[in-house]
């Protein structure tokens, strides 16, 4: 016994530096190992298995049960996918709806998260509590609560505008009886109330994060700015927004992943998919692969070409922060 304690001591003692440096720098990768796997079975699995059916002409349940071939079509879903003039109409409003709320609710949570960091901390924390319960709120739940506010019946909206006078009602908006009246009909006007319930539940994670990176601010800068005789618009522009301008860059990725990728709302709102002229890249997904006749591959397709342009917005904001942090 005695010897082999000698043994393993002697064999500790003549490990070289480097090899135990490799040995601890290995440790991260083995501690992360578990997550990558998880990752890998959860997410990169499914998205490998759309990239591959989105090759193939799959228009039957049974095919994707194994039952029956998968004939490959090659670059065929792309090519009617792109050259579809349905498809350039769906991406115009993907990419202006997306705009429209990344623009809203990023101003809207930056003006939350100034007011929270202006407030004391009782009255804070008590806004700030009652702002979070719209992110906590499901976004399945918080919509049909929304499409029973714009109700053409029985909605808090429908009420408040047959409230109107009617003098009022009729000069305004040309109408004094709004019972029966199709909030969600006109494409503009849902646009509008679909960007009022996507900023409504996404503005209070904007609004916590600017809070924290409020916190990191030193307040001497803002003292002296104001002694300086700085208003608040120029110390918000001067020293607060270039401080946190990685925090601001980041939540403007993930508020365009987000609004890029929004169908829940969507779906709930339209009633399903009959309302084509409304339809973003998430629901013309779901609408090709899953609406009789199902055509499984072009939706894959789609879903692909949704991810791309997901990915190239991140590399561009990954590639704009190493240029800031290569800069002088």
């Amino acid at each position: 016994m005695s010897t082999l304690t000698e043994r393993t001591r002697t064999d500790a003692a003549r490990e070289t530096p480097a090899r135990r440096r490799s040995r601890v720098d290995r440790l991260p990768y083995l501690l992360l190992l578990p997550c990558l796997v998880v990752v890998g079975v959860l997410l990169l699995w499914p998205l490998g298995q759309v990239v591959v059916m989105s090759f193939f002409k799959l228009d039957n349940v049974r095919q994707l049960r194994g039952d029956r071939e998968w004939p490959f079509v090659g670059w065929a879903n792309y090519t009617q996918i792109l050259g579809d003039p349905f498809f350039r109409t769906v991406l115009r409003n993907t990419v202006l709806f997306a705009a429209a709320n990344v623009l809203l609710t990023m101003v809207l949570g930056t003006l939350v998260g100034l007011l929270l960091h202006r407030l004391g901390r009782r009255m804070a924390t008590f806004v700030a509590s009652c702002v979070m319960l719209a992110w906590a709120t499901p976004a399945l739940t918080g919509t049909i609560v929304w499409k029973w506010i714009f109700d053409d019946t029985s909605g808090l909206v429908t009420w408040a505008f047959n409230a109107l006078p009617d003098r009022t009602s009729q000069a305004l908006f040309g109408r004094t009886d709004w019972s029966g009246y199709g909030w969600f009909n006109a494409p503009l006007l849902f646009f509008a109330i679909l960007t009022l319930v996507v900023v409504w539940h996404s503005f209070p994670f904007i609004a916590v994060s600017v809070l924290a990176g409020l916190k990191s601010v030193p307040d001497e800068l803002h003292e002296a700015a104001r002694v300086d005789g700085a208003g608040p618009w120029t110390v918000f522009w001067k020293i607060t927004f270039p401080l946190l301008r990685p925090v601001f860059g980041i939540l403007v990725v993930l508020s365009t992943i987000w609004d890029f990728k929004v169908f829940t709302q969507q779906f709930v709102l339209a009633g399903g998919t009959q309302d084509r002229p409304t339809f973003m890249l998430s629901l013309y997904s779901y609408a090709e692969a899953f609406s009789p006749p199902p055509r499984y591959g072009v939706g894959s397709a789609i879903a692909v070409i949704l991810t791309l342009i997901l990915l190239l917005v991140t590399g561009l904001y990954v590639r704009m922060v190493l240029r800031q942090e290569d800069g002088p």
